[in-house]
């Protein structure tokens, strides 16, 4: 039985942990599998007097447990603070406490029936992992989406500059193609491990991030106000309040430039490329392909934005060239963000 089917199978009261976007998809699953929240709280500091949301009113922890002798809590936002983990934990030490697994984009559920669905997909692409720990980071995180337990997240938590020390091939590289560069931040943490690093093509199609990226003063870098896609093209996405835009028909939308990067770098070589493009990360495999099959440059490819990804996108990598070894990290975070893929040579 997955978390959602132990949810509907007990009386005990559910009580939801955050608001926002993450609250939002949770009861939308519970009005899917009939599961009735019972209340939903704030941590104290986001806590205000009168507050409601979906009709519920915003109360505080220790509300609920002067109201009910046991109940069960569900963690419905992301972090990767240490005093929200810490206070997450001081929860989980008094209550039943969960953080559901409800995917970054798309409507697909990773639930039991999901999992039968792919069982031999989910095998064959476990087998592609190079190392053990890969293996075991990949059954932690198929244990966690099931339970929504968060031993198996601590169990698929590894350091992060791990990949930078043992995995990449950071003196090597003169380039770097940054798919979905934000604000420049991964940019700079590759100059920062990479002392011989040349340029660095960023492109970041939401102009918010955009702005903050062109602010920085390093001729090395390359900014282009596009998203990474399968060919050029103009695109209607949302303009959420995360890192960047998504495709989707909630919220405001806009319309922004996209691209492959095939067509950027014209058959200029790069010696690493990072893709982390909210959800599109499979379009922009694809718009990349030629670089890859030409000058097999090492990749990282988040895993993290849809159900699917997990086990379809290193499938997909090792299509475009068995010769990778795939190795399968993941850093601190709370639920199973920052799930990454690294596709490297030796």
């Amino acid at each position: 039985m997955d978390l959602w089917g132990y949810l509907k199978s007990t009386d005990k009261p559910k009580i939801i942990y955050g608001m926002g976007n993450g609250a939002d998809k949770i009861l939308s699953v519970f009005e899917l599998y009939g599961i009735k929240a019972e209340g939903i709280f704030a941590s104290d500091e986001f806590y205000r007097e009168g507050k409601r949301f979906h009709d519920m009113p915003v109360l505080k922890y220790s509300d609920f447990c002067e109201k009910y002798d046991d109940f069960i809590v569900l963690i419905s936002f992301a972090t990767n603070l240490p005093e929200v983990r810490a206070n997450i934990l001081r929860i989980a030490s008094e209550r039943e406490l969960y953080a559901p697994c409800v995917p970054v984009y798309g409507d697909t559920l990773f639930t039991e029936e999901y999992y039968n669905e792919h069982k031999e997909e989910i095998e064959r692409t476990r087998e592609l992992f190079f190392d053990e720990l890969s293996k075991e980071i990949f059954d932690n995180i198929i244990n966690y989406r099931l339970t929504g337990k968060l031993e198996y997240l601590f169990k698929a938590q590894t350091d992060k500059r791990e990949p930078w020390d043992k995995l990449l091939h950071t003196q090597d590289y003169r380039s770097y193609a940054d798919l979905g560069a934000y604000t420049g931040d991964t940019a700079l943490e590759f100059l920062s491990f990479c002392p011989n690093a040349e340029r660095i093509y960023a492109m970041e199609p939401d102009p918010r991030n955009y702005r903050k990226l062109s602010a920085i003063e390093d001729e090395r870098i390359i900014k282009i106000n596009k998203g990474a896609w399968d060919k050029a093209q103009s695109l209607e996405f949302n303009m959420g309040a995360g890192r960047g835009a998504s495709r989707g028909s909630h919220g405001k939308t806009v319309i922004l430039d996209f691209d492959s990067l095939d067509n950027i770098l014209c058959g200029e070589s790069v010696d690493y490329i990072k893709y982390d493009v909210e959800g599109s990360e499979k379009q922009a495999l694809f718009g990349s392909r030629g670089t890859i099959e030409k000058h097999s440059p090492d990749l990282l490819v988040s895993l993290y934005h849809r159900s699917e990804d997990i086990f379809t996108l290193p499938a997909l990598v090792s299509s475009f060239d068995p010769e990778y070894k795939l190795y399968l990290r993941r850093f601190e975070y709370i639920p199973d963000w920052d799930i990454n893929l690294y596709a490297v040579k030796d």
